[in-house]
């Protein structure tokens, strides 16, 4: 399809059903500007819910290839709970707590009902080619945060929902990020001066990160390459301008999980023959390396790689999540706990010269060690089972839409052991495993009818 159509949203009334997922992911700028930010998901999921319901109690469910692993996982993580009281040696003492784990716990039971939702709907009643519009316009918007975050840094404004917050709870600084609308994060990441890394619409510059990274597939899907004209054109610009706050938000997991996106690509083009197109889009990102190794951009590039910044606390927090893991390796803690100093003296703790010093939260780097410590080994396994299977089952995807959603999933592979995918990166890889299972499941289906002759499958 080349005519275009896929980069504007279909006719009105063409999709009726599947109207909270477009207003959750499209709406969204709306959502982050209200103080909703990721507790949008469990407004939208109320309908997504209620439509799951009826549709159960008229035709009944499906539920995508291997299935039973995601739902052990939620399982494992509500059996968690019963663990957040306990202590776990070398942590400080009731550090832990319900309210995060609940929240996990909840926001897990909400990507369920995302997963169901969408793999569910019908092309009708939920076009593909809507999905991937709303994906791309919100792409478009974390750009335009990306040059918020880095023209107005220190940009920031009390959100309705903070008037309706009880005190005591807006004040604490978790949930102060979630609901306080920011434009960038201001670090001190080149020692004594203050960076300002980007952040709208979303919760912290990580996050901001990880989802441009996945969000920006599904430009070049929706509009590169299945448009055409002025539409291909935006997209291919809308790319080049996402590389001046990519290089400013100073996620170096970001740019190398970029770098693996364009590998992923050039693979995907090679495999079809598209020999001349790989060749155009190499020499276009080498005169984009050039232009960057000749601009002011590259002095960022090369102080973030003199500046290692958050190296040592990371590999200490991690060593803990492992340590977590090892001492209750099948349910993990239920949550996250505190260290108790830092990894050079359980003496380090935070001061009033420095808040940041020692006592981090161990699990916060990456997904995969906030499930070893909540979750144990177990846990683990499940969660990353899943979605591992789900990638080998639609290894050989055939269409843009399935590939697109292919790179999406197998990006959590990457980033997982760098940034936390809760809540809205894991949304994102919920969606498009339920794309790959409504796209690719026929075309599977086909092919192995057509490899055994015919018959059931």
């Amino acid at each position: 399809m080349s005519d275009g159509s896929w980069a504007v949203p279909p006719r009105r009334g063409a999709a009726v059903t599947g109207w909270p997922l477009i207003w959750l992911l499209a709406g969204y700028p709306l959502w982050w500007a209200l103080g909703m930010g990721q507790f949008a998901y469990w407004l939208f999921a109320v309908p997504m819910l209620a439509e799951l319901v009826r549709r159960h109690r008229t035709a009944g469910l499906r539920v995508p290839p291997y299935f039973w692993l995601w739902g052990l996982f939620v399982v494992w993580t509500v059996l968690g709970l019963a663990l957040v009281p306990l202590e776990m040696p070398g942590t400080v003492p009731d550090s832990g707590g319900y309210a995060g784990a609940l929240l996990r716990v909840v926001n897990y039971l909400v990507l369920t009902v995302l997963l169901l939702y969408v793999g569910n709907l019908t092309e009708r009643e939920l076009p593909a080619r809507l999905v991937v519009w709303a994906l791309a316009v919100l792409c478009l918007v974390t750009v335009a945060g990306g040059y918020l975050g880095m023209f107005a840094p220190r940009f920031e404004f009390t959100a309705p929902l903070e008037y309706l917050v009880p005190g005591s709870l807006a004040d604490d600084p978790y949930m102060h990020t979630l609901i306080h609308p920011a434009s960038a994060q201001i670090m001190d990441v080149f020692g004594g001066i203050d960076s300002a890394r980007p952040k709208a619409p979303w919760e912290y510059t990580n996050v901001w990160g990880y989802m441009l990274s996945l969000l920006l597939i599904w430009v070049v899907v929706g509009w590169a390459v299945q448009g055409s004209g002025w539409i291909r054109l935006g997209a291919l610009a809308a790319v080049a301008l996402s590389v001046v706050p990519v290089v400013y938000s100073l996620n170096r997991a970001l740019w190398a999980g970029l770098a693996l996106s364009l590998a992923f690509g050039a693979a995907q083009a090679l495999r079809r023959g598209r020999v001349v197109l790989v060749s155009t889009g190499a020499l276009a990102v080498v005169a984009l390396l050039i232009a960057l190794v000749l601009s002011p951009l590259a002095d960022v590039v090369r102080a973030r790689a003199d500046n290692p910044h958050s190296d040592d606390g990371r590999a200490a927090t991690n060593s803990a999540s492992v340590e977590a893991a090892n001492l209750s390796p099948i349910n993990g803690w239920g949550t996250t706990r505190e260290s108790l100093g830092s990894s050079d003296s359980i003496a380090i703790g935070p001061t009033a010269e420095c808040p940041g010093c020692g006592q981090h939260v161990i699990g916060n780097a990456g997904q995969l060690w906030i499930t070893l410590i909540s979750s144990g080994w177990v846990g683990a396994f499940l969660l990353f089972a899943f979605f591992a299977a789900v990638a080998w089952r639609y290894r050989a995807a055939s269409t843009a839409v399935g590939q697109g959603a292919l790179l999406t999933v197998l990006l959590l592979f990457w980033y997982m052991f760098f940034y936390v995918a809760l809540m809205s990166p894991l949304a994102v890889t919920m969606i498009a495993v339920a794309l790959l299972w409504r796209v690719e499941e026929p075309v599977l289906g086909r092919r192995v009818t057509a490899r055994t002759g015919g018959g059931a499958w």
